[in-house]
C-alpha cells in the first residue's frame, strides 16, 4: 500500500465514529398521536408537548409529533394502521376508542394509552404491575369517579332524579353503568337512563325530556364523552339541566363542575413513558400508572344562572372556581 492510500484509509477509519455519532444525533423520532372527537383536543395533549420539551425533545430537530384527530372509532382504526405502515417509533392513543384501534392494528409496536377507564377490565393490559403486552400508560378512571360526582351533586342541590346518558355500543358501558347504579342506590338517587349512539339520538333524548324528569345529569359511556361533549353541553344548558363532567375545559365552557384527574400531571407522566420507550424500554416492562392528582372545578356563573347556591364549604374545597 502506498503512503497516500494508507493515509486515506486511516482518515476514513478515524472519521467513522464521528460520522456514526452525527447520524445518531441527527435522528428524528416519530410519535404518532391520535384521538376521537373532532370538537376538542385531548386534555393532556398540551402538557405532553411541554413535558417532552422539558425532557430535551425539540419538534423538528429530534422528534416529530404527528397528531391526528378522528371522527369515530372506524376512522381511528385507519389512523392506527397508517402509523403502523409508516413505522412510527411510538403510538400514543387517547381514550378507549383510539386504544382499541391501536390494539387491533399492532401487537408489537409500542403504544402508550391515556384517558382510559380500567385498562385491565378493558383488556388492554394483563395487570397494572405487569402489562405483558405492547401497551402501557396512564389510567385516569374517569368513569370510576361517578360515585364522587354524585356525592358532589348531592351537596349542590336536592338530588332525586339523575339523567344518565349511555351508549349501548360502547364495550365499557355495562361495567360503568353498573358502578354508577350502585353508587346512586347508596345515595337513594333515581337513575333515568337514556341511550344514544349518534348526534340525532342525543337531540331526541333532550327533546323528549319533560319538566321534572331530571335534576341533573352525567355521561357514562366513554364514546359519548369523547364524541359529543360540546353538543351535550349545549343541550344541557338549553334545557337547564346541570352537567357534571370530568375535565376542566368543559366547565370553562359552561358545565356546572368537573371532578377528575389533573391532566397537566397526566401529560407529564405520559411524556415520561414516551421518553423511556424511545430510550429502549419495552411497554410490557413499564407498569401502568394511575392518575394521582384529582381536582374539583366549579362554574359559579353557571350555578347562578341555574338559580343554584353552591355551599361555601364546597367552594373552599374547589381547586378552581369559574366566575
Amino acid at each position: 500500500m502506498n503512503r497516500r492510500a494508507f493515509l486515506t484509509g486511516l482518515g476514513a477509519v478515524l472519521a467513522a465514529p464521528h460520522a456514526t455519532e452525527a447520524q445518531q444525533a441527527a435522528r428524528v423520532y416519530r410519535v404518532g398521536l391520535f384521538h376521537v372527537g373532532l370538537d376538542h383536543d385531548p386534555p393532556s395533549l398540551a402538557a405532553i408537548r411541554r413535558s417532552l420539551t422539558a425532557l430535551g425533545y425539540m419538534e423538528g430537530k429530534n422528534i416529530r409529533l404527528d397528531y391526528r384527530n378522528q371522527r369515530n372509532e372506524e376512522a381511528a382504526g385507519a389512523a392506527a394502521r397508517a402509523f403502523v405502515r409508516e413505522r412510527v417509533d411510538v403510538i400514543v392513543a387517547f381514550e378507549n376508542q383510539a386504544v382499541r384501534a391501536a390494539q387491533k392494528a399492532t401487537s408489537d409496536m409500542p403504544v402508550v394509552f391515556v384517558h382510559v377507564s380500567d385498562p385491565v377490565a378493558a383488556g388492554f393490559v394483563k395487570s397494572f404491575a405487569y402489562p405483558g403486552t405492547n401497551l402501557t400508560g396512564v389510567a385516569d378512571f374517569v368513569g370510576e369517579l361517578h360515585d364522587k360526582r354524585i356525592q358532589i351533586l348531592g351537596e349542590m342541590l336536592p338530588l332525586r332524579r339523575l339523567l344518565v346518558l349511555t351508549d349501548p355500543s360502547d364495550p365499557a358501558t355495562p361495567r360503568l353503568l353498573a358502578d354508577l347504579l350502585r353508587a346512586a342506590g347508596k345515595l337513594r338517587v333515581d337513575v333515568v337512563e337514556r341511550r344514544a349512539t349518534s348526534e340525532a339520538d342525543i337531540e331526541n333524548v333532550f327533546a323528549s325530556l319533560k319538566k321534572g324528569d331530571a335534576d341533573t345529569m352525567l355521561i357514562v359511556s366513554p364514546k359519548l364523552i369523547t364524541n359529543f361533549p360540546t353538543l351535550i353541553l349545549r343541550l344541557s344548558l338549553d334545557h337547564r339541566i346541570p352537567l357534571a363532567y370530568h375535565r376542566r375545559a368543559l366547565v370553562e365552557q359552561g358545565a356546572l363542575f368537573s371532578y377528575g384527574p389533573n391532566f397537566d400531571a397526566v401529560g407529564h407522566d405520559v411524556a415520561g413513558y414516551i421518553d423511556r420507550i424511545l430510550k429502549g424500554a419495552k411497554p410490557a416492562d413499564l407498569p401502568v400508572q394511575e392518575a394521582a392528582r384529582l381536582e374539583l372545578v366549579i362554574n359559579l356563573k353557571t350555578a347562578k344562572a341555574l338559580g343554584m347556591t353552591i355551599p361555601p364549604s364546597l367552594l373552599l374545597r374547589a381547586d378552581q372556581v369559574v366566575e
